[in-house]
């Protein structure tokens, strides 16, 4: 069957079509991920006009590869299923410098180098292809991450296997996934002498989506790599700070509640996770046309104004701790900011919210008004 998006028209095998993670060929729930991406692509080719070529590392229908080569992109796409080969030639026509090679994306990463932007797209864990992207790619690595149990300490042991870290599940659980994999992914990218700087980072769903622009200086990875660290967890009052540096620094006891149950997590990455006069650039190359333009545009106008705090509170949760009824949440965050302290909603989710406050801060500011 044919499936239209984003302007460009695709076969897609009619049972791939119903959304399910599973199936490899297409998969509708990422349509938001892709406009995105393409609405990037654009505003990235406008800071650096020199990107030209796109390499799409697990191609399946071709479809990031298409909308790519629709752009004006030369496009490589490859893949190990020889299925999905023939479905993505079929649809990219393979004209015009477009191409699509069947292989292991490892060893075409490698033999195509140098790339000016690599798309990792894998089921679960991109980390197995981290390594050739960094050592490929010129100026940007886009990498979507599915495996979200592991990644925010759900499936502890598996998140250790896979990311050389250690998550922790908490209330922040979408936040941790993102600086669990962009610590990994500044790791990898530093055994290159590569520095990663994100220009958008999002968790949404079911995974965890980063644009990694790259600076091929030693300087760069170690100034990568300063911006890695650990958070520690109070489980008790939700209090939590951060360290800097690959050895943790945690106190035995929370210094709020005195409680023993801390959690440590790391090493994370402590950074931005974004850059917002990208993200503006972005916006502005999201056309009316595109499917998911609507909440695009929800989506980027809450990460500019999200604060960089390494993580966030949920509102309810926190006042459930405290025995109190939870307000409006504009109301909540009026009450920090009229404390002097910053705050803002946070991407994650509609009670998420983030401050410089520390979780007895937020109780002084904000329970007078509670109930």
């Amino acid at each position: 069957m044919r499936v239209t998006e984003g302007g460009v028209s695709l076969s897609v095998p009619g049972e791939s079509t119903d959304g399910v993670e599973e199936a490899v060929f297409y998969n509708p729930r990422q349509e938001l991920n892709r406009d995105l991406t393409v609405a990037a692509l654009r505003a990235y080719r406008e800071r650096e006009p020199r990107a030209e070529t796109y390499l799409d590392a697990m191609t399946a229908s071709g479809i990031r590869g298409l909308r790519a080569a629709a752009d004006g992109w030369r496009v490589t796409c490859c893949d190990t299923d020889g299925e999905a080969v023939a479905l993505a030639r079929e649809n990219l026509a393979e004209d015009d410098g477009t191409r699509v090679i069947e292989g292991d994306a490892n060893a075409v990463m490698h033999a195509e180098a140098p790339v000016d932007v690599i798309d990792l797209d894998p089921y679960g864990t991109p980390m197995p292809f981290a390594d050739a992207a960094f050592a490929s790619a010129r100026d940007l690595v886009c990498v979507t991450a599915t495996d979200t149990a592991p990644l925010c300490g759900a499936h502890l042991q598996s998140g250790i296997r896979s990311y050389s870290a250690v998550p922790r599940n908490t209330e922040y659980h979408a936040e941790m996934g993102v600086r669990i994999l962009l610590s990994a992914l500044a790791r990898s990218a530093a055994r290159f002498d590569v520095g990663v700087a994100p220009i958008v980072t999002y968790a949404r769903s079911h995974y965890v989506r980063t644009l990694l622009e790259l600076t091929h200086k030693p300087t760069a990875a170690d100034a990568a790599l300063e911006e890695l660290g650990h958070i520690v967890h109070c489980e008790d009052c939700l209090y939590r700070e951060t360290s800097e540096g690959l050895i943790a620094d945690a106190p035995d006891t929370c210094p709020n509640c005195g409680g023993q149950r801390l959690l440590v997590a790391g090493p994370v990455w402590l950074g931005p996770t974004r850059d917002r006069g990208f993200l503006e650039a972005v916006r502005g190359e999201v056309p009316d046309s595109f499917g998911t333009a609507s909440k695009l545009d929800e989506l980027l106008s809450e990460l500019a104004g999200e604060l960089d705090e390494p993580t966030h509170y949920d509102q309810h949760k926190l006042c459930k701790s405290w025995g109190l009824p939870a307000n409006a949440m504009d109301d909540f965050l009026g009450d920090l900011r009229a404390a002097g302290f910053s705050a803002s909603p946070a991407h994650y989710g509609g009670t998420a919210f983030k401050t410089d406050a520390d979780v007895a801060e937020i109780r002084a500011a904000t329970a007078p008004n509670l109930g």
